[in-house]
């Protein structure tokens, strides 16, 4: 499964599935190699009979272009090979055994396409060498691991680096699937294996080196903007390149962006380079530092305020004291919140956060993004975005679906504008309190009737 998006992300899925047709007939594993864990790349050597025809030279590759859909397919194998002769002005054109078994099996053009070039639809048997180089990484594996048991595996390229999730049955295999990974897929250098779930804190999990080089530090492209990091160190998921477009590309010049958990910058970045002003913050001192550093090297340093800290502190702080002018300009602002395993949690710290009237225009809009088990995932982030910020936002907010993290495991975005009532409230007295929205508007009707705002 080959996922659009950024050049630099792979997302390849082997399929626990019998072998086709076509494999079983081409590829049958010696047995030597079941339960092998280090890798004996000659033990998968192999000769198979398949059929082939014999074609003048001169008309080779107008043979080849006729056949196309009958010649074998397979990684490292020639379809033309010479003839026993080497000064014989024929060629051997390999075909695929399930679609060519006899001379009757050309489709009708290809048959009359034979007999217009002059090449007898006479079949002959070629005894093909196949070796680890010509078995695709679902063959090896298939070959290797228990029969009956599930070689489903998957990665992610995140530059030079595949990352694996590997299931406990496939652990004790680890070292040679991550050989074989590497093997087939050029331009691999490191392949990794995530041993633990995603810190909360810091975003980041700690993983293995299956093969190649313990070189962690990548350098990927996405949607065009440059970016190097310590894989090992900071969250980064290729997955979200277009998400990240998406959001960018609401995003106009001028406006300005508070990315409270930026990250190495794949929001901020792209929005500064799009002519936005930003302001990029996250707790992970790694992530700051390559966030750091990435500014530079796209070149939008001046455009990017940077900042380590909790996100709550940065909306209390930094974001609270642009917001006041920015709230009186032309331009909309934009808060994102990208920590889906809490940034629910975070919308609270909007609650009375300036104490101008509420006749201000231009008020943030926030891109919360969150994980929902629920049946209903757009109701249930809503409902917690409501909860959590003390204000109904039912019909006043729209819920995109970013991906499936699992299959019961959504990835969604809450994109809303800050209530007034909200925004402009005192909270005084109630921190750490979960208010309701009722308790809240209420508090807050009452706080402005005593300024008489309303």
């Amino acid at each position: 499964l080959l996922i659009k998006g950024s050049p630099n992300f792979l997302l390849r899925r082997i399929f626990p599935t019998t072998p086709t047709v076509m494999e079983l007939k081409l590829y049958r594993p010696p047995p030597g190699v079941r339960g092998m864990t280090s890798l004996d790349k000659d033990a998968f050597t192999q000769t198979i009979t398949v059929p082939a025809v014999q074609v003048p030279t001169g008309v080779l590759n107008k043979v080849i272009k006729s056949l196309k859909k009958s010649t074998i397919q397979r990684p490292g194998v020639h379809r033309v090979v010479q003839e026993k002769e080497e000064n014989s002005g024929f060629r051997l054109v390999l075909l695929d055994p399930n679609k060519v078994s006899s001379a009757s099996s050309f489709s009708e053009a290809e048959a009359e396409a034979l007999r217009s070039f002059g090449v007898p639809e006479e079949l002959q048997q070629y005894e093909l060498k196949l070796t680890y180089d010509n078995l695709k990484t679902e063959e090896v594996l298939e070959a290797v691991l228990p029969q009956g048991q599930d070689v489903t595996s998957a990665f992610s390229r995140v530059g030079h680096i595949a990352h694996m999730n590997l299931r406990d049955h496939q652990l004790p295999y680890k070292n040679l699937i991550g050989q074989v990974i590497m093997d087939k897929n050029p331009g691999v250098t490191c392949v990794v294996n995530k041993t633990n779930t995603i810190d909360s804190t810091y975003r980041n999990f700690k993983m293995e080196v299956l093969a190649g080089e313990e070189n962690m530090v990548a350098k990927v492209k996405e949607n065009g903007v440059a970016y190097e990091f310590d894989f090992s160190r900071v969250y980064w998921n290729p997955r979200l390149s277009t998400e990240h477009q998406r959001v960018v590309q609401l995003v106009k010049r001028g406006d300005t962006v508070f990315d409270v958990f930026a990250g190495v910058g794949p929001f901020a970045i792209p929005a500064a380079r799009s002519g936005a002003n930003v302001l990029a913050n996250d707790l992970n001192p790694e992530s700051y530092r390559w966030l750091q550093h990435n500014c530079k090297l796209n070149k939008v340093q001046s455009k990017v305020q940077t900042f380590n800290l909790d996100g709550r502190d940065f909306i209390r702080g930094p974001l609270k004291q642009e917001l006041p002018a920015l709230l009186k300009g032309g331009s909309a602002v934009h808060v994102v919140m990208n920590l889906p395993a809490l940034a629910l949690e975070f919308l609270d710290a909007f609650r009375g956060l300036l104490n101008l009237p509420p006749a201000e225009q231009n008020l943030p809009i926030v891109h919360c993004y969150g994980f929902s088990k629920d049946d209903n995932p757009e109701a249930d982030m809503v409902e917690r975005a409501s909860r959590s910020i003390g204000f109904p936002l039912e019909n006043k907010c729209s819920v995109h679906f970013v991906r499936n993290v699992a299959p019961n495991k959504d990835m969604m975005c809450v994109r809303f504008t800050v209530p007034k009532e909200v925004l402009f409230c005192s909270d005084e007295g109630k921190t750490g309190e979960k208010l309701t929205w009722l308790d809240h508007r209420y508090e807050c009707f009452q706080a402005n009737l005593e300024k008489n705002t309303f």
